[in-house]
């Protein structure tokens, strides 16, 4: 989902909370339709953006706002602005990696501004623009997120129709609270594929610490794996029945996945909202083009979820006002946090750490989370070291840009 910067910067942290829309068939009708028009109205936006190699949003609404208002009938202003901003969007991180122009699915999720939506939230009724006119639909939701809209600020919005159900993810900004000094140091956590987590303090994660039906990462390694078999068995089977226990079973082994790296990601916050000490991970982007493995274990290492798990640290963490910090990754399990010994001879084996000097021994994983410990304190240091204008580095940096109206002034 887009999150509207400029809502997070008045109002604090935007989180998102998901609705269950109640339409009668008129309004579904007519939301599909809506939902039809929009993601046209984009692809012709995204063939326009590639054939003239236009990417930014300006130039962009230049080149094709007449143009897809006079291809699609019925697409409204602002409608059509925003077909335009998600194609910028789409285009803005991936440009150099595509091949060909990038193509909206017809019953993909819609974006939804205050200019396309209203809320009414004491009937518990939104208003969605459609090419018929307005539909006033009725919501439902988990009562902390109905809580959650009715007071707080409301931004951006995506229409979803899922199995049939409709559903908007609404984009909320939460007060942003001070972010505390880590008194009591940092709570280094390794990421690795053999154990999805372990802490600086021994906690394996997912493990006993954890509740819930998965019993460790052997276990979650092992789903994986027979979703895997169960997965090409069915695509080579290609009947109509195989295709029918496909659709089924899609998104299982990506919510499960999900749903561990938030049950870690909240321990991991607890543990260090509990101890007064900050959080900090391994700055692992760019991994899967700097590390070479086997062709056996690439499937392995380029569908681990390991930013996803630390972008949920660090929201969770700015939700406490917990301390975050993300750290050299190099040399974490062969180095020594006693006596600094840095040697690849103290990893005798993968899972093992004996430091050639000073003898200490034990998890490489460990061992790794130690270090990544010691590194966040070093870290946190050098972001809010002092400066001669009173502020912190990260604060000073930060004031000191420009402001956006005066850039090219």
């Amino acid at each position: 989902m887009a999150i509207r910067r400029s809502a997070t910067k008045r109002h604090g942290l935007p989180t998102i909370v998901q609705l269950r829309l109640t339409p009668t068939p008129a309004q579904a009708e007519a939301l599909a339709v809506a939902v039809l028009l929009c993601n046209e109205a984009a692809t012709i936006v995204s063939r326009l953006a590639w054939q003239h190699r236009v990417f930014a949003v300006l130039e962009l609404h230049r080149l094709a706002y007449y143009e897809v208002r006079a291809q699609v009938a019925g697409l409204g202003a602002q409608a059509a602005v925003r077909a335009i901003a998600r194609v910028a969007g789409a285009y803005a991180n991936r440009r150099a990696s595509k091949k060909r122009a990038h193509i909206f699915r017809p019953r993909g999720a819609v974006p939804y501004d205050a200019r396309l939506l209203s809320w009414n939230r004491d009937a518990r009724t939104v208003s969605l623009w459609s090419p018929t006119g307005r539909v006033a639909v009725s919501y439902t939701g988990r009562p902390e997120d109905l809580k959650a809209v009715d007071g707080l600020p409301l931004g951006e919005a995506d229409l979803i129709c899922r199995r049939g159900v409709w559903l908007l993810q609404v984009t909320l900004a939460l007060p942003k609270p001070t972010v505390r000094e880590p008194v009591g140091g940092f709570v280094g956590v390794d990421q690795g594929v053999a154990n999805l987590a372990v802490t600086c303090g021994g906690a394996v994660l997912p493990g006993p610490a954890l509740a819930g039906p998965i019993g460790g990462n052997g276990h979650v390694r092992t789903l994986r794996e027979r979703r895997h078999r169960q997965r090409r068995r069915l695509q080579k089977k290609g009947t109509s029945s195989a295709r029918r226990v496909l659709r089924r079973l899609s998104g299982r082994e990506h919510r499960m996945m999900i749903d561990l790296n938030h049950q870690i990601s909240k321990y991991v916050v607890r543990e260090a909202e509990r101890t007064g000490r900050g959080v900090a991970l391994e700055d692992l982007q760019g991994i899967r083009g700097r590390v070479r493995v086997h062709r056996l274990q690439r499937r392995t290492l380029h569908t681990w979820a390991f930013a996803q798990q630390a972008a949920f640290t660090r929201y969770k963490a700015a939700r406490a006002g917990i301390a975050f910090v993300l750290v050299d990754p190099a040399y974490t399990s062969q180095g020594c946090p006693e006596c600094g010994n840095v040697a690849r001879a103290n990893r005798p084996a993968r899972g093992r750490f004996a430091c050639t000097r000073c003898g200490l021994a034990g998890h490489a994983d460990h061992i790794a989370a130690r270090n990544i410990a010691t590194r966040g304190i070093t870290g946190w240091a050098v972001i809010n070291q002092p400066h001669a204008t009173g502020l912190p580095s990260a604060r000073r940096d930060r004031e000191s840009k420009p402001p956006a109206s005066a850039v090219g002034s």
